[in-house]
């Protein structure tokens, strides 16, 4: 069954208003009130727009509210990649953010279609928490990620009044997943990812994970 929130996103109308009015506000929300994910957003976005010839895939990029900052330091062979499910998100980011070193695919985050090693950063911000079956996503974010590189994950975490009775269920019966404090670093963990460091923003989660540079050994 197709959830509220899976149904708002490939609205049409939705994708027009969600970067510049949802958004902001939704973020907001996040911090109960407070500045503490806009503050951590506002230096992500610093951080991904530092001068580099890197490859960046943008996971549910949504309608590219990422796609300025992460592509114009962009150097090189450097190339921003978002990929969405919603064709309307798509549509209206092809409308309001393209760039020459930009470009959006439709797709499915279960099975990305990339090969493994492929991108430098790779980015999956304020949509995990939406997608049916999440915590494979995180296998295929690490699948794709260059030995060395990085791994950036925005998501809801069970903090706060996130952690009230009931507040799973709320959230259930609207498509949201609130995850549990280390349910995603325990699955980066297990995936072989490294310097794993974790923020938490009121109901919100950062997570900043590294692949190794050498595989494991056996």
């Amino acid at each position: 069954m197709v959830s509220i929130a899976q149904r708002l996103m490939a609205a049409p109308v939705f994708s027009q208003v969600y970067e510049r009015a949802w958004r902001p506000l939704f973020t907001r929300g996040f911090s109960l009130g407070g500045s503490g994910t806009a503050d951590y957003d506002r230096a992500l976005r610093a951080r991904l727009a530092q001068p580099g010839d890197r490859h960046v895939l943008d996971i549910a990029c949504g309608p590219g509210n990422y796609s300025g900052d992460a592509s114009k330091g962009l150097t090189g062979d450097g190339r921003y990649v978002g990929v969405d499910f919603s064709a309307s998100m798509l549509a209206q980011a092809a409308r309001d953010n393209r760039g020459s070193r930009v470009t959006y695919v439709r797709g499915d985050a279960h099975k990305l279609p990339f090969p493994d090693d492929s991108f430098d950063t790779v980015l999956c911000l304020a949509a995990l928490y939406l997608i049916p079956d999440p915590l494979p996503v995180l296998d295929e974010m690490m699948r794709v990620c260059a030995p060395g590189g990085e791994v950036i994950v925005f998501t809801s975490v069970e903090a706060s009044i996130a952690a009230l009775p009931g507040a799973r269920q709320v959230a259930g019966l609207s498509g949201l997943r609130i995850f549990g404090r280390d349910e995603l670093l325990m699955r980066f963990s297990r995936l072989g990812a490294v310097h794993l460091e974790q923020t938490i923003t009121g109901v919100g989660q950062y997570i900043h994970a590294h692949k190794a540079s050498e595989p494991p050994h056996a």
